[in-house]
């Protein structure tokens, strides 16, 4: 008969499931880098005549044509790509096992990815024609795809951001409050963001934003620990009269 093999101990079931302390270094460099890359918007208002009004959107500044937009969309790309592969080297365990928003966020960074290969075909956020050409179906399908990956995005990160609120409901760490106020900043801006579509006005001061809470969520995932504080054993405490 064989012999069934040994089950290992919770603690080296523990140590397996961690990241490797390198693994943890260079997935939080490598999401720094990429949250960098994904905030290009930062140095726009200081740079003359790069933003034409302040009712648009900053994807406007990445329409075919339009001075600096193919180096926008490869810091896009640059972002998605890094934020992807910090988020698989992090990998899924939290500080009590997987966390079911993970994979949201995975799937976030690849919809960045797509679409900042396919832009917008013309200004939207500036255009009465072309939001008029959008809205009849007449853009070239390239701007319809960017169109859905930000959709995507959005979806996604509220969700990842309301399944780590969950999964750390009833705990006051630091993390859990910081999950708390991402989710909460991400439900406060949809109404404004919902204005801003209707009145065309003051996009680039709504959509800011996301941009940060999307940032925040990606670095709180990364930087959260693996594994709870490890606990003196009761059951080798010092028997020594």
């Amino acid at each position: 008969m064989r012999k069934a093999l040994p089950s290992l101990a919770p603690e080296a079931q523990a140590s397996q499931a961690t990241p490797a302390p390198f693994r943890l270094v260079v997935a939080r460099g490598l999401g720094i880098i990429g949250v960098i890359s994904y905030n290009w918007w930062v140095i726009v208002p200081i740079i003359p005549g790069m933003m034409p009004s302040r009712n648009g959107f900053f994807s406007d500044l990445e329409v075919a044509g339009r001075a600096h937009a193919s180096l926008l969309l490869d810091a896009d790309l640059l972002a998605a790509v890094l934020m992807f592969a910090a988020l698989v080297l992090r990998g899924p365990r939290g500080p009590a096992g997987p966390r079911r928003e993970w994979p949201w966020l995975l799937v976030f960074a690849l919809a960045g990815a797509i679409g900042s290969r396919y832009p917008y075909a013309c200004s939207e956020g500036l255009s009465a024609a072309c939001r008029h050409l959008e809205w009849t179906g007449q853009l070239p399908w390239h701007h319809y795809i960017h169109m859905a990956a930000g959709v995507v995005e959005f979806a996604t990160l509220t969700i990842a951001a309301f399944l780590a609120t969950r999964r750390t409901l009833h705990t006051a760490t630091l993390n859990a409050r910081a999950y708390r106020a991402v989710l909460w900043t991400i439900l406060a801006g949809y109404p404004l963001l919902g204005a801003v579509y209707i009145t065309d006005r003051l996009g680039t001061f709504v959509e800011p934003i996301f941009f940060v809470a999307f940032s925040a969520m990606l670095l709180i995932e990364l930087f959260e620990p693996p594994r709870l504080p490890s606990c003196p054993n009761p059951d080798r405490a010092d028997t020594a009269p």
